[in-house]
């Protein structure tokens, strides 16, 4: 039993975990923790828990952390089950330690555990329309099912996230100082950003209006934070919660798009291939819109196909700011990585631009059939 096995074990049983350790394997899913497999006989039962180490590296504050994931679960429960749905398979199930804590110290890393639900599976690709859609429905009951959910019960883990017009104050910063001596080589590139700074303002001036209101929101709305049932291939449950926070729904509809409905990879060199398929965007806003129409404002809704614009517009700020401070956030594979990347976002919002009428139009059609 080597070292790291010896320590999640010892965990364990601070978790009051029983039984024989049958198995234990690293789950290489997620970039962010180290994250364990550990399966247990215990009285003649098979148990399977996935044990983790929270990156304090990211999330320096593991009581808040966990505050927002066992206080969501728990409405998430509540809700599923309202709804008739089974909770043991729809959210998430976190251990409490024997201090009580969900979370616990051991070797000053902090460790958390959690039932592996089984019969299921993630995608990493979009392999057709209809994994794309039931992504969209899966995030769409998320939403819904957290309607109501008391905003100031939940904490800021990451401040300022998804505040575009501070990370556009960071790039103009970044040209200012030009830490890495690029400036001069991006001016296209900056003019392309600085010239789109109104649109930064939209949501938080809806928001101040009190037209678009505070939600619950994932954040990393990536597809593969999506468990798939076997047996139906439909999307079961939401995991992947560290990113919680307040936010816009609009957030997590426009990083879902930006992300999934790009015709190319994120770092994709031959721009002429980045293209944003309407054909994924109507399949998921047809699976969220489906899930969470009747929840959502007038105002969200007519901002669904905007926010994909801007969470892309976002990114691609991330990224052209992060080549002018000289790589330091983003890893990269080669020295013009976080510049290729942030051209591709850019690329993808002059798409998304010239698309915003008949997404618009996607949006009202399924709106009126689902609301």
């Amino acid at each position: 039993m080597d070292t790291v096995q010896k320590t999640a074990l010892e965990v364990c049983r601070h978790f009051n975990i029983e039984g024989e350790l049958k198995e234990f394997s690293t789950f290489t899913d997620g970039h962010i923790n180290s994250t364990y497999l550990m399966v247990f006989e215990n009285a003649g039962n098979i148990e399977k828990y996935l044990v983790q180490i929270i990156n304090t590296h990211v999330f320096k504050n593991p009581r808040e952390l966990m505050e927002n994931i066992v206080n969501v679960t728990a409405f998430l429960r509540e809700s599923i089950a309202a709804g008739g749905g089974n909770p043991e398979r729809e959210t998430l199930t976190f251990l409490k330690a024997a201090d009580e804590k969900y979370y616990h110290i051991q070797d000053g890393e902090a460790w958390r555990i959690y039932r592996f639900i089984d019969d299921s599976h993630t995608y990493n690709v979009i392999e057709n329309p209809a994994v794309f859609e039931s992504a969209g429905k899966s995030f769409g009951h998320f939403q819904k099912n957290l309607s109501g959910y008391p905003m100031d019960q939940l904490h800021e883990t990451i401040k300022d996230f998804h505040n575009t017009p501070k990370r556009l104050e960071a790039l103009k910063a970044a040209v200012v100082n030009n830490a890495a001596g690029r400036a001069d080589k991006v001016s296209s590139e900056i003019e392309f950003a600085v010239s789109r700074g109104e649109d930064t303002k939209k949501l938080l001036d809806l928001h101040e209006q009190g037209r678009i209101p505070l939600r619950v929101t994932h954040n990393d709305t990536k597809l593969n934070n999506i468990l798939f049932d076997n047996e139906s291939d439909e999307g079961i449950c939401v995991i992947d919660l560290d990113t919680i926070m307040p936010g816009f729904s609009l957030y997590d509809f426009g990083d879902a798009i930006r992300f999934g409905a790009n015709t190319a990879k994120e770092d994709e060199t031959d721009l002429d291939k980045v293209t944003l398929s309407l054909e994924l965007f109507e399949a998921y806003a047809r699976g969220f819109l489906s899930a969470c129409a009747a929840d959502l404002t007038q105002d969200e809704v007519d901002n669904l196909a905007f926010s994909a614009k801007l969470m892309t517009y976002e990114c691609g700020i991330r990224f052209l700011t992060d080549y002018l401070d000289g790589d330091v956030y983003f890893k990269t594979a080669y020295p013009q990585h976080n510049l290729d990347r942030a051209r591709n976002q850019f690329k993808l919002v002059s798409d998304i631009e010239s698309k915003l009428p008949q997404m618009n139009d996607i949006v009202a059609k399924l709106y009126e059939q689902y609301k």
